[in-house]
């Protein structure tokens, strides 16, 4: 047990892992790390592409060189334009100075492109031209003002190969960029890591504190959709609602029923989370549009959930939906509001194996 989640980190930038596919994403960074090839790393959003991006340059020859991060997805065309190329005087209203872009800035280091996928057509033409040739032509200036070397690392959360096919960014630029391609995978797929990174997210914030088993346990089976991004929050936020030295199962964020239940197997989780909302609801603790629907379309309740929910009611009204409106206290006039919400999003139940079963008794009084 202890081998199985024992810590590895990296040299350079922390980053701790354990899983054997983290251990192939490091494996394939060190190599890439050994020449200065162009790198796309993709995978989805808060995985920690930028930490991989920076553990290349560490490992590389041009450490002791500028590391320079641009989020492509953070700045209009026209400023994300004069940010990685720089611009003259007067070439635009507020232009006072010559101001030197990231590229510049990155002479003989790394410039890393975050998002690259958001890149306007324009700009990918732009970023093409200066892959191809250094030469760097800052706004408002009439000609290339020099060259450059800098390694160029980029990350998406986007499928650039689908998005070229369908003509929204090019293919001859994603030549260029995805020299070595590394993919780092979503943390759902790696919950060995989830048992090493939380405890080392806590003693960042809090030093002496520790997590029960069961929460360990239940945040390695939460489906983590915002990755180590929302795993660092979470953890930052429990050290800051919660006073006890061992963090247990009722200091986790009320506004996230899968992390409470997440310690439940899936079939028991679910029966969990519809009884409990079963009761709140017919006690009339809570509503079911109030409730219920905003959290299923926040995300914070599934399908299962809901139709675990609605086959309850089901049971105790003998497959009425109608009766069901009255245990659930929700208006007659929202009865076709809540069947077109139902049908909408696939959670609509079939009602007739709740019925009593009237021809049974028919032939069985006869």
């Amino acid at each position: 047990m202890i081998d199985r989640f024992r810590a590895h980190a990296t040299p350079g930038p922390s980053f701790v892992h354990a899983s054997v596919a983290m251990q192939a994403v490091f494996a394939l960074a060190s190599r890439a790390a050994a020449h200065t090839a162009k790198v796309l790393i993709t995978g989805e959003s808060g995985v920690g592409k930028d930490v991989v991006a920076r553990y290349i340059h560490a490992a590389s020859a041009r450490a002791a060189r500028p590391f320079v991060a641009v989020n492509c997805a953070g700045l209009s065309e026209t400023l994300l334009e004069s940010e990685l190329f720089g611009h003259v005087k007067g070439s635009f209203t507020g232009a006072y100075r010559d101001k030197p872009g990231k590229l510049q800035m990155a002479h003989t280091g790394t410039i890393f492109l975050d998002e690259v996928g958001e890149m306007t057509p324009r700009m990918q033409a732009l970023l093409l031209r200066f892959l191809e040739s250094g030469e760097l032509q800052p706004v408002g200036a009439d000609v290339a003002s020099s060259v450059v070397d800098a390694r160029v690392i980029t990350a998406t959360n986007r499928d650039l190969s689908a998005l070229g096919q369908a003509g929204a960014f090019r293919m001859d630029l994603l030549y260029r960029i995805r020299v070595v391609q590394i993919h780092v995978p979503p943390l759902r797929e790696r919950p060995d890591d989830v048992r090493v990174l939380a405890p080392h997210f806590l003693k960042r914030f809090a030093s002496g504190r520790t997590f029960s088993e069961d929460v360990l346990r239940a945040l390695e089976t939460y489906p983590w959709p915002g990755n180590v991004r929302e795993l660092q929050n979470i953890v930052e936020q429990l050290v800051s609602l919660s006073s006890e030295t061992v963090i247990g199962l009722d200091d986790l964020p009320a506004h996230l029923p899968h992390l409470q239940a997440a310690s439940y197997p899936v079939i028991d989780r679910r029966r969990h989370v519809a009884d409990r909302l079963f009761q709140e609801i017919t006690t009339g603790a809570t509503s079911f549009w109030n409730d219920v629907y905003v959290r299923f379309m926040s995300r914070d309740l599934t399908r299962s959930d809901l139709r675990a929910l609605i086959s309850q009611g089901l049971a105790a009204s003998g497959g009425n939906y109608r009766q069901m409106l009255d245990l659930f206290h929700i208006k007659p006039q929202d009865y076709k509001r809540l069947l077109n919400f139902l049908d909408r999003h696939d959670c609509r139940v079939e009602f007739r194996s709740y019925r009593p079963r009237f021809d049974e008794t028919r032939r069985a009084s006869a």
